[in-house]
């Protein structure tokens, strides 16, 4: 299946079954008001008493109530497990940005998979939301607004190299590597920060409190 399921010119609030506050969906759904589920993040958004426009996923952890409540059309069952429930719903959506919530937070494993996911559907423009953090793949060009002192980290998770503006300790000459030199904790010495990278891989990891302006840098982002 290759077809995207959902098709929207507005932004898509994916959930996923881990943990997130009514107060996280509402953030979302301000920006991203169109609301999708990954497999069980169909009982969190019916909890919260938002209908998912669609549901995608194998459908092994939704529950009965929740298949119950949603009309089956809305019901797109995914048959393969050689990929977790995120990346078949963000491979699936067609839309200028995405906001994930549910997908960080609960275990390791499942947070790392996610994070696997950005890099590898780094076309799809999605900002994973975690209780403290965001994360997204960075695009090759990146011009971010944020406030002096704003942490800013850059986890490679295949080598990447680059250069930047704005930053305390400036990344140029660097060979990150996920198993090698990685960037966390740098932090933003001017209100401009610009990123240039040589390839894909590098998740930019930002305090939720950015999460207009990494919008807003992903969507002017070449």
């Amino acid at each position: 299946m290759n077809a995207p399921i959902v098709q929207s010119t507005q932004g898509v609030t994916l959930a996923g079954g881990g943990p997130f506050s009514a107060r996280d969906l509402k953030l979302a759904l301000a920006r991203a008001p169109v609301a999708v589920a990954a497999d069980s993040g169909a009982d969190r958004l019916l909890r919260f008493g938002v209908a998912p426009q669609a549901v995608i996923g194998d459908m092994d952890s939704i529950s009965d109530r929740a298949r119950a409540e949603i009309p089956q059309e809305r019901q797109h069952f995914v048959a393969e497990q050689a990929t977790t429930d995120f990346d078949k719903a963000l491979r699936l959506i067609a839309a200028p940005l995405v906001l994930a919530l549910g997908f960080a937070g609960a275990r390791l494993d499942h947070g790392l998979a996610a994070m696997s996911t950005l890099i590898a559907r780094a076309e799809r423009r999605c900002i994973l939301i975690g209780p403290r953090d965001l994360a997204f793949a960075a695009p090759l060009r990146l011009e971010l607004a944020l406030r002096e002192g704003d942490p800013v980290s850059l986890f490679p998770m295949a080598p990447v190299t680059g250069r930047s503006e704005g930053l305390e300790w400036p990344i140029a000459g660097i060979s990150f590597a996920p198993d090698g030199m990685i960037g966390t904790s740098n932090r933003a010495l001017a209100r401009r920060v610009v990123l240039e990278l040589d390839g894909r891989g590098m998740l930019v990891i930002l305090p939720r409190r950015r999460l207009d302006a990494a919008i807003k840098a992903l969507l002017a982002a070449p």
